[in-house]
């Protein structure tokens, strides 16, 4: 008895900043794997998200910002097919300079028009999708939205007409590469930029210096590094009122994600200083 034709391969997500590249990932993949914030260039490394069936296994890689330096384009000639996420009809000189590089690559390109949900008139978008096609010489262009849950499992189908027969890659469960202790640090950090909102940068480091598992509970060390005194103070608050914000709302989401009770302590610490302990 022959055994069941088996579909692998690599799909990079590109977009300018706040297309919703990361809550694309997350929904396919059905678990919050990459930070989303309103803010821009919150993605800071290229995120591995894997989804599975019986036949295929589609590995996603989420990039961060606009796809012209010399490292994302390599993980992208890598892959089998591109998700080109665009915001509606509004294209930008970002969205130019990726169509530009992703041209050159000569790998399969899905035209992917996020946020038609938030479209006054729905009927402007077959005009675009004609304007795309027009201007992308492509037929590949569906328009989703991921905040509704529109044409995402549409999506998925025309992925997978664009993976090679190939056995899978990773075991059926597995749903990502990222390690726990990164999982820990994008949950604070994600908890950070909410928080603080305009008064920080995005580019927030986050370091997990300790896990301890015990029956009850898990302990978790953690630092913040900042750049200043000024963002160490912004980051602790008034009698440490914020820092105690992030933390709080940090561990709620890390015992959501692993349904076990959760110590975290948060240390903010000026990059280059050793923390006392």
């Amino acid at each position: 008895m022959n055994k069941q034709q088996k579909y692998c391969g690599y799909i990079t997500i590109v977009g300018r900043p706040n297309v919703g590249k990361s809550t694309l990932i997350n929904e396919i993949i059905g678990k919050h794997i990459s930070i989303t914030s309103k803010k821009k260039n919150t993605t800071k490394s290229n995120i591995l998200g894997i989804k599975s069936d019986e036949v295929y296994q589609s590995i996603y890689i989420d990039t961060p910002g606009v796809l012209h330096n010399i490292k994302s384009l390599k993980i992208a000639k890598n892959t089998n097919v591109i998700i080109f996420l665009i915001d509606r009809n509004i294209w930008k000189k970002e969205d130019e300079i990726i169509l530009n590089n992703i041209k050159k690559i000569n790998i399969p390109i899905i035209y992917t028009i996020n946020k038609i949900d938030k479209l006054l008139n729905k009927s402007h978008i077959l005009s675009y999708i004609d304007i795309l096609s027009k201007k992308t010489n492509s037929t590949e262009i569906i328009p989703i939205s991921v905040k509704k849950k529109q044409n995402i499992i549409s999506l998925e189908k025309i992925v997978q007409r664009y993976l090679p027969k190939n056995k899978h890659v990773f075991p059926k469960n597995y749903i990502t590469t990222n390690s726990f202790e990164f999982s820990i640090s994008e949950i604070i950090r994600k908890q950070s930029i909410f928080f603080l909102r305009d008064e920080l940068p995005s580019i927030l480091t986050v370091k997990i210096e300790l896990i301890k598992y015990t029956v009850k509970k898990i302990y978790i060390n953690s630092i913040i590094y900042v750049e200043n005194k000024r963002q160490k103070k912004i980051i602790v608050g008034f009698k440490g009122d914020m820092i105690k914000k992030i933390s709080t709302s940090s561990r709620y989401y890390i015992e959501k994600e692993i349904n076990k009770k959760v110590y975290l302590l948060i240390w903010v610490i000026e990059k280059n200083k050793k923390i006392l302990k």
